[in-house]
C-alpha cells in the first residue's frame, strides 16, 4: 500500500477491499491500464465479510467455484470453503494482479460530494496510520464504483430481550465475535435458525475445545440442505482439462445445477418442501420431529436455503451434544432462557445469531451539486447504476445464486459507459428513469434483516433496462447486446451550469 499525500486524485475509485471491490478493481484495471484506479478499504486489512466474522466454522453458503473470481481458478479441493481460505484467496489476487500498489487501507469514506461544474466527485476520507493517528484527506475522481456490500459492519441485529442484564454468562453477537474467545465445555444457546446459527451449531462441537451441549433455539424453521464440501466431478474435470478448462466447466455446471434447483423448487413449491422434508427426514435422528424444527411456514427459496457441508449440521443432531427447540423467549434469567413454553434452557454462552442491519454505500450518503441522494427514492439501471447519480457504479449481487456471478455484468457495464464518455468527450454519465416507469421491490427474500431494511432500499423496474433478476441465468441475458441505451445521458462539463446539457447515449 502506497503512503499517501492530504489529497489525492484518480480516475475511478473503488470503494471496499472484500470480494467484489478486489475483483471490481482488477477488472477495471486490466479495462482501462491507462487510468489511475484506487482501492479504499476502511478496515486495516482486506477481505470485507471474510475479516470481519471470525467466529467458530465461519465460512461461504455458496460453493466457491461460482462464487470466485471467473479470472482467478479457486484451486483448493474443498468446494464449500472456511474464512481462513477466502482471505488467503483473496491476498492471492492481490498480490498476483498487482492491486497492493493501489489499495488504501484504513481509509474510510465518510463523504461523497458531486459537482456538476468540475464533473468530479470529491470524497472526504478519515486515513488512519499504523499508530491509529486520524487525518482528513480528500480524493477527487471522475468515477465512483462502491463495493461495500449490504450490511452494517460496526452492529448486527440484536432485538431487546427482557433480562438480559440478569444473564450471569456471556453473550455474544457473530458479528463480534473475539477471535480468541474460548467456548471449550461451555453449554451454548444459539438464537436465530439462519446460515449463521446453521454453522456455528457444529463447529462449536469439534476439536479439542469443544462446547458442552449447544442448543438452536429458532422462532421459525429453515430450510436445511446437505452439500458436499468436496466436488468430486470438479476433482475430475481438473484432472482431465487441467486448472483452467476444468474450473470454467465446473463454473458453468454449479451455474446451471444452481439455477435448475432454484427455478424447480420455486416453480413447484408443494414439491419442493416435500423433497426437502425428505431428504431432511433421512439425516435427522428418530427422536427429532421433522415438522416441528424443519418445516418452515414459507416456501423454499422465500428465504435463502441453509447448506451444511457433508450433512455436519445433522450429524451433530445424531451425536447427542447438539439439539434444535422451536419455541419463544419470555426472557433471558441468570442461568439461561426461559421459553414461553415454560421450559428452561440453561446456557452458559448465549448467541445472538438475530441477523444483519441492511446498509448500503458503506453508509455513505452521496450528494449532487449539494442535494443529498434519498436511497429509497432512486430506482437502479441494470441493478448497478443509481437514476439521478452522475458517475457512480453500485455492485449488488445476487440472492439465489453466488452473490459475486454478477461482479463481471457490472464492470462490463461500468466499462462501456466509460469507453462512450472516453470516445465522445463526456465528463458525465447519469441515468435517467423514465416517469411512467413501473417499479417493484428490489429484493425478492422475505428475510427479516430485508424486510427491515425495505423502507430505505432503491426499488427496480418492471422492465429492461431498470430491472434485475435475482439469479444468474435469467440476469445474465439481461446483459447481453449493447448495455448503453438512452436511459442513460451523456454531457460535456459545464462550468456554473444550471443543469446538464444531455446527449442521448445512441445518439
Amino acid at each position: 500500500m502506497k503512503d499517501t499525500d492530504a489529497s489525492e486524485s484518480a480516475d475511478i475509485v473503488v470503494i471496499g477491499a472484500g470480494i467484489s471491490g478486489i475483483g471490481a478493481a482488477r477488472h477495471l484495471m486490466a479495462d482501462f491500464p491507462g487510468k489511475k484506479v484506487i482501492l479504499l478499504e476502511s478496515r486495516d486489512s482486506i477481505g470485507g465479510t471474510w475479516d470481519l466474522f471470525r467466529y467458530p466454522g465461519v465460512r461461504s453458503d455458496s460453493d466457491l467455484h461460482t462464487y470466485a473470481y471467473e479470472f482467478k481458478p479457486w484451486r483448493h479441493r474443498s468446494a464449500i470453503a472456511e474464512a481462513p481460505l477466502i482471505r488467503e484467496y483473496l491476498g492471492e489476487t492481490v498480490r498476483e494482479f498487482g492491486l497492493d500498489d493501489i489499495l488504501r487501507l484504513r481509509h474510510r469514506v465518510t463523504a461523497a460530494d458531486w459537482s456538476s461544474d468540475e464533473a468530479r466527485w470529491t470524497l472526504q476520507v478519515t486515513a488512519t496510520d499504523e499508530a491509529g493517528t486520524e487525518r482528513t484527506k480528500t480524493i477527487k475522481t471522475r468515477f465512483v464504483f462502491s463495493a461495500t456490500g449490504y450490511y452494517r459492519y460496526e452492529e448486527g441485529y440484536t432485538p431487546p430481550f427482557e433480562g438480559r442484564g440478569d444473564f450471569r454468562g456471556d453473550i455474544l453477537h457473530p458479528q463480534h465475535w473475539p477471535e480468541d474467545y474460548d467456548h471449550s465445555g461451555k453449554r451454548v444457546v444459539i438464537i436465530g435458525s439462519g446460515a449463521t446459527a446453521v454453522t456455528m451449531l457444529p463447529a462449536m462441537l469439534m476439536g479439542e475445545g469443544a462446547a458442552a451441549h449447544v442448543t438452536m433455539l429458532q422462532r421459525t424453521p429453515s430450510y436445511i440442505a446437505s452439500q458436499p464440501r468436496v466436488d468430486n466431478i470438479a476433482v475430475k474435470l481438473t484432472k482431465l482439462l487441467g486448472a483452467k478448462r476444468g474450473y470454467a466447466a465446473t463454473r458453468l455446471k454449479n451455474i446451471w445445477i444452481d439455477f435448475l434447483l432454484v427455478s424447480s423448487l420455486r416453480k413447484f413449491p408443494d414439491f419442493g418442501r416435500k423433497a426437502l422434508r425428505r431428504w431432511t427426514l433421512k439425516e435427522l435422528p428418530a427422536d427429532v420431529d421433522v415438522d416441528t424444527h424443519f418445516n418452515p411456514p414459507y416456501a423454499p427459496w422465500d428465504e435463502r436455503l441453509c447448506v451444511t457441508p457433508d450433512g455436519e449440521f445433522f450429524k451433530a443432531l445424531r451425536d447427542g451434544d447438539a439439539e434444535v427447540v422451536t419455541d419463544r423467549i419470555d426472557r433471558f434469567i441468570e442461568d439461561g432462557i426461559l421459553l414461553r413454553s415454560g421450559k428452561t434452557l440453561k446456557a452458559d454462552l448465549i448467541v445472538t445469531a438475530t441477523g444483519l442491519v441492511m446498509q448500503l454505500l458503506g453508509g455513505i450518503q452521496p450528494t449532487v451539486d449539494g442535494r443529498p441522494v434519498k436511497m429509497s427514492d432512486v430506482v437502479l439501471y441494470r441493478g448497478a447504476l443509481i437514476s439521478g447519480v452522475p458517475n457512480w457504479a453500485m455492485m449488488l449481487g445476487y440472492t439465489k445464486a453466488s452473490w459475486t456471478l454478477r461482479l463481471g455484468n457490472v464492470c462490463r457495464l461500468v466499462g462501456d459507459v466509460l469507453r462512450r464518455m472516453d470516445a465522445n468527450g463526456y465528463d458525465i454519465a447519469v441515468p435517467v428513469a423514465p416517469e411512467e416507469l413501473a417499479t417493484t421491490d428490489l429484493l425478492d427474500l422475505t428475510a427479516g434483516y430485508m424486510q427491515r431494511a425495505k423502507p430505505h432500499l432503491p426499488r427496480q423496474g418492471t422492465e429492461s433496462p431498470w430491472r434485475m433478476h435475482t439469479t444468474f441465468v435469467k440476469d445474465n441475458r439481461l446483459f447481453k447486446g449493447q448495455l448503453v441505451d438512452r436511459n442513460i445521458r451523456f454531457s460535456v462539463r459545464t462550468p456554473a451550469a444550471a443543469g446538464l446539457t444531455s446527449a442521448a447515449a445512441d445518439s
